[in-house]
């Protein structure tokens, strides 16, 4: 049987982000996926090293590189219009979880299950003890946050980055995503020390960096 999937998804890096805002350069969703995955890896890391947690960074990378993959299908839906109200928030969920499993269908049978595992968020499709399945669900539940958190990370650099260059569009945004990350940050070691030793980098010259 032929599979379409992975070519499907391979088309993220023609889906434009930030679409309703004037870029000073264009970011594709391919991109993107790839710094959140960097990101989410690093506060993983940070987790681990500094805080002795048992996070799986290499899972979390994983799922950070398909975790705006119903996109290929909805396009990128602007912040504020998504959560408007919560007539609009529950409906383009719904939404995503259809293009979710529309991109999943493209799978052979045999192959589904896992990637319905990375796709799709915990709890839905579960099996074993209740005991294992509860410590699993809670393990898997704080890696989508910390993807959760590395997503707006990775906004936040792209306001800064804006901002660099001139461009005031990202004013409002960058003020709006760096209060919620500092909620974050507040519950969360990882985003806190990121935040102090990562972020002040974002938006510097090549000379200044190097």
């Amino acid at each position: 049987m032929e599979s379409h999937f992975l070519a499907i998804v391979s088309r993220m890096k023609y889906i434009e982000r930030w679409a309703l805002m004037r870029n000073a350069r264009a970011e594709n969703l391919s991109e993107h996926a790839l710094d959140v995955a960097m990101i989410v890896h690093a506060l993983c890391v940070i987790g681990n090293v500094r805080y002795g947690k048992q996070l799986d960074a290499e899972r979390a990378a994983l799922i950070a590189l398909y975790h705006d993959a119903s996109e290929i299908i909805t396009g990128d839906m602007p912040t504020p219009v998504k959560y408007a109200n919560g007539v609009i928030r529950d409906a383009y969920k719904k939404v995503e979880a259809d293009a979710v499993d529309r991109l999943l269908a493209q799978l052979p049978e045999d192959l589904r299950p896992v990637y319905s595992g990375i796709l799709h968020e915990p709890g839905e499709n579960s099996g074993g003890s209740e005991a294992q399945e509860s410590s699993e669900f809670d393990k898997e539940r704080e890696l989508r946050k910390l993807v959760k958190a590395a997503d707006k990370l990775s906004a936040l650099i792209k306001c800064t980055e804006e901002e660099a260059a001139g461009n005031t569009e990202f004013r409002t945004a960058a003020v709006s995503t760096r209060k919620k990350l500092e909620e974050m940050a507040a519950e969360s070691p990882e985003v806190r020390d990121f935040m102090h030793e990562f972020l002040p980098s974002y938006g510097k010259t090549l000379d200044e960096l190097l």
